[in-house]
């Protein structure tokens, strides 16, 4: 997508998890927390999104402080407010209200200079899921390394 820069991939989530839908949400940050998002020093293998008081915050997200800041820096564990519209809220609040639905941040990028989380609506997958899903991914390199000895 143009204006868009990827700041950090979560692979696992799309491993173990089956993604229903996505959507781009704002987040609200401290100065110090953008300037280390742009050095890409952010952590989220276990990073969830959930309602509290009708807002949606992000948790378990870490953000490494800031090395040229000063002693005022964030605090990088802290819950980060997600910002959406309030018809995405109350639709994605009643989709996780269903059984087994979870929100887990897919990737952080920036978009017009503004940092955006993508939020996944996810449903864990069983473990014959996750074979499955190695099994295609490895009969996918054969195919591509049989291709590639072909054609030299």
């Amino acid at each position: 997508m143009e204006g868009r820069k990827i700041i950090a991939l979560n692979r696992r989530a799309r491993f173990d998890y089956s993604i229903d839908e996505s959507i781009e949400c704002g987040i609200v940050l401290e100065g110090s927390e953008v300037k280390s998002l742009r050095m890409g020093k952010v952590s989220f293998p276990d990073g969830y999104a959930m309602f509290e008081n009708g807002e949606l915050w992000l948790k378990n997200v870490h953000i490494s402080e800031y090395s040229f800041s000063s002693i005022f820096n964030h605090d990088p564990d802290r819950p980060r407010k997600l910002l959406a519209h309030a018809h995405e809220l109350k639709r994605l609040h009643r989709r996780v209200e269903e059984k087994g639905f979870t929100l887990i941040p897919l990737d952080f990028h920036f978009t017009k200079g503004r940092v955006k989380v993508e939020l996944g609506l996810c449903k864990g997958k069983k473990q014959a899921d996750k074979r499955d899903a190695m099994k295609e991914r490895d009969v996918k390199r054969e195919m591509a390394r049989a291709f590639r000895d072909r054609q030299n």
